[in-house]
């Protein structure tokens, strides 16, 4: 059966918001690693329809050394809203949601990577279908912002592995306890 692994920046208040404006100094090759090992697990990507819009206004038309596996690679957005998903290798995942993403996970494939997605990731949280969560941690007080986890009733998770890179960013592994 296939996993559904989100990996998260996060500052050390919990913000997720705006990661582009505080995580760029942190980012270095211990950190490229473990992005890249948590990505070749996978072969497709679970979305949520902001970050879906935001990823399909830039990715296709970029030039970034990344731009051939993003524009290449399986895309669902989860989404209530659209109808139809204009960017290469995107399916909707919309009425049954739950339902849907059970059947995705049943389907034969690697793993299914989540980045970004705030209310994603929540939901997936609060309705167990989120196999892995992985945290990279940054020694960062960002102050404002919105947070990756406010919201939620309790949630239990065990801490999987944990390693700390030499720019003080804690890559954290968690796994649904029990």
């Amino acid at each position: 059966m296939r996993k559904i692994i989100a990996s998260l920046f996060v500052s050390l208040d919990g913000v997720a918001e705006a990661p582009e404006t505080w995580h760029s100094p942190y980012f270095n090759d211990e950190m490229g690693d473990a992005v890249g090992g948590a990505m070749a697990g996978c072969d497709a990507m679970l979305l949520g329809r902001v970050q879906y819009e935001q990823f399909a206004a830039y990715w296709p038309t970029s030039e970034d050394e990344f731009a051939g596996f993003m524009n290449d690679q399986k895309k669902y957005v989860v989404t209530t809203t659209l109808t139809e998903a204009a960017w290469n290798n995107t399916e909707i995942i919309g009425s049954d949601v739950p339902g849907g993403l059970r059947a995705l996970k049943a389907s034969e494939g690697k793993d299914i990577a989540v980045t970004g997605s705030l209310t994603l990731v929540r939901s997936l949280l609060e309705t167990g279908l989120l196999d892995r969560l992985q945290l990279f941690v940054h020694p960062i007080i960002v102050g404002k912002g919105a947070r990756w986890f406010d919201g939620l009733d309790t949630i239990k998770l065990e801490l999987a592995a944990s390693e700390t890179f030499t720019t003080g960013v804690v890559n954290q592994i968690y796994v649904p306890a029990g």
